[in-house]
């Protein structure tokens, strides 16, 4: 399997491995021998150390994302679902292409491309090509041993990507957060998410009501003269509006009052449109609203499936426009989820590189094929969906709407977790229950 390195963590044995995969899978078929550029994947596999030399089926991890690496856990709690995982499976985490130790995309690769060139680069690292490389990795190190997947966030848009392209892989799935409204729509999205920004930071600022004023302050003294963060990029307005993008998660509400609490030098803590704002919550800003280098360049390209009717064109920023309170100049000031926006391609250092190839993107219209409408409703692999009905992120009604088109598909809604529900202990054990309860898991246990 491409031994790299054998070692233990608390609670957990750890093997590593890379293989090749082709960079582009056109021509191609996954499990064969192929020829031309190609790229490393790297991927662990966690076993509990009492079931080291036991024959368990296969749970392969999709992460969240885009531009997601594989967690690194700690120990088997760290992260709640693998506790549970490892109880029932040899679980394998790969980093995605591009992503970790899996031929690491960043700005000093696409800086070195024009845009169209950065643009075809990037054209390899969506769904289509992240599933070719896992099938490949089952079929040529895994003797074809069927999946049973847990695709968390984008890693359940992976999740219907496989049961579109290789159904007969997988023995079950389970996603958590992450199912999107098939046909696939940008503009759609955010029409749908932008209500429940609004909301996040209303329920914000009524839990917390100092922060109102201190974020008020912040605009203003923001728009009145140059800030600058400690890594060189400018401090706009916009920018400090992009600390909502953490609200769908625990516990957000307080990692950003706590930040917003340090933020001016003078005074008591309170609001000062006068006071020098301090080191310390620069810092912190940056680390805030900083992303790994896929993650926004891909963010809404993970909507484009097959021949688009029109560009995608800053689906974004179009749906903002239509609403005046979202302007860096309405007060009070409401901040913004996970969208991805023009100025950040200028003012973020770590991002400039990429803005030709994300421009050429946002005119293209042609994208592989990652969904088939009719194949997802002629699937009879088990799927079991959380639903997470206040999910900031992947709207609720939407994907309940696709679930109902999806053969075999069961759901839990509950409004009892936020989008991360599933790094506590209970999200995947429930599902995993009721996947055994109903006899779902019969071809593996």
């Amino acid at each position: 399997m491409g031994l790299l390195a054998e070692y233990y963590l608390p609670g957990l044995h750890v093997s590593e491995h890379a293989i090749d995969v082709p960079l582009d899978w056109d021509g191609h078929e996954p499990g064969r021998g192929f020829d031309g550029p190609h790229i490393k994947l790297f991927y662990r596999v966690l076993t509990a150390p009492d079931h080291i030399h036991d024959d368990l089926p296969l749970l392969l991890f999709l992460q969240g994302g885009p531009g997601g690496a594989g967690p690194r856990p700690l120990d088997p709690e760290s992260d709640g679902w693998i506790g549970e995982a490892v109880r029932h499976f040899r679980v394998v985490l790969p980093d995605q292409r591009g992503t970790g130790r899996s031929s690491h995309i960043d700005s000093n690769v696409i800086g070195a491309m024009d845009g169209e060139a950065g643009a075809d680069h990037l054209m390899h690292f969506l769904a289509d090509s992240i599933v070719r490389d896992f099938e490949h990795l089952r079929r040529t190190e895994f003797a074809g041993s069927l999946w049973t997947t847990l695709g968390q966030s984008y890693g359940g848009f992976l999740t219907l990507t496989y049961l579109s392209l290789f159904p007969t892989a997988l023995a079950a799935a389970f996603t958590t957060g992450g199912i999107p409204h098939v046909p696939a729509d940008a503009t759609e999205v955010y029409l749908h998410t932008f209500p429940r920004m609004r909301r996040k930071t209303e329920q914000f600022t009524d839990r917390y009501p100092l922060d109102r004023a201190r974020l008020d302050a912040l605009a203003d003294i923001l728009a009145s003269r140059r800030v600058e963060l400690p890594n060189g990029d400018p401090f706009t307005v916009e920018r400090l509006q992009t600390l909502g993008s953490s609200f769908g998660m625990k516990p957000s509400f307080e990692r950003v009052h706590w930040l917003l609490d340090e933020a001016f030098a003078a005074g008591d803590g309170s609001a000062s449109e006068t006071s020098p704002l301090t080191d310390e919550f620069l810092a912190d800003v940056v680390t805030a609203t900083s992303s790994n280098a896929l993650y926004w360049p891909l963010q809404e390209f993970i909507y484009a499936n097959g021949e688009l009717e029109a560009p995608i064109d800053w689906a974004a920023q179009r749906v903002r426009d239509t609403m005046p309170g979202f302007s860096a100049d309405a007060r009070p000031l409401l901040l913004t989820g996970e969208a991805v926006f023009p100025w950040m391609f200028e003012q973020e250092r770590a991002l400039r590189p990429f803005r030709a190839a994300v421009e050429t993107l946002m005119r293209r219209t042609r994208f592989g094929t990652i969904y088939d409408e009719g194949q997802l409703a002629r699937n009879t692999v088990p799927l079991q969906a959380a639903v997470y009905f206040d999910d900031m992120y992947v709207d609720s009604s939407l994907s309940l709407d696709t679930l109902s088109r999806i053969g075999n598909a069961h759901w839990w809604v509950t409004n009892e977790f936020e989008h991360d529900g599933v790094h506590g202990a209970k999200v995947f054990r429930h599902l995993f229950q009721e996947a055994l309860d109903r006899g779902d898991l019969r071809k593996l246990f």
